[in-house]
């Protein structure tokens, strides 16, 4: 069964960092390309970054170094540390492959950022 499922966001302050997870199944990673995307309330999903089956990455321009993609082939995971956190980065961040996402989306995790 199709299936992603994204962990790790939480509420922190302006410049903390965390670190989300994405498990993806198999017939959905399958050495794909992976990316994070983002959307917050009104707007439409844009992406943040994005991993291809060897590791390398693009980031959105707003990123700025901040953030970093890495994946882990063998357990079907994506991850995204995310440092120097800011109020704009507050959003549900959700992952799917790239360039044209699954149909079908997990149900995310929520990263809140108080300044």
């Amino acid at each position: 069964q199709a299936q992603l499922v994204e962990s790790g966001g939480g509420l922190v302050q302006a410049g903390e960092s965390l670190r989300l997870s994405c498990v993806a199944s198999e017939d959905i990673f399958n050495l794909n390309t992976m990316a994070w995307y983002r959307q917050t309330p009104g707007n439409q999903r844009e992406m943040v970054a994005v991993i291809n089956s060897r590791g390398g990455t693009i980031y959105g321009e707003f990123v700025k170094g901040r953030f970093s993609a890495s994946r882990d082939n063998a357990k079907n995971t994506v991850y995204l540390q995310m440092n120097s956190l800011r109020s704009e980065d507050t959003a549900v961040y959700y992952c799917n492959t790239f360039p044209a996402p699954k149909p079908y989306w997990g149900r995310g995790t929520q990263v809140s950022v108080s300044s």
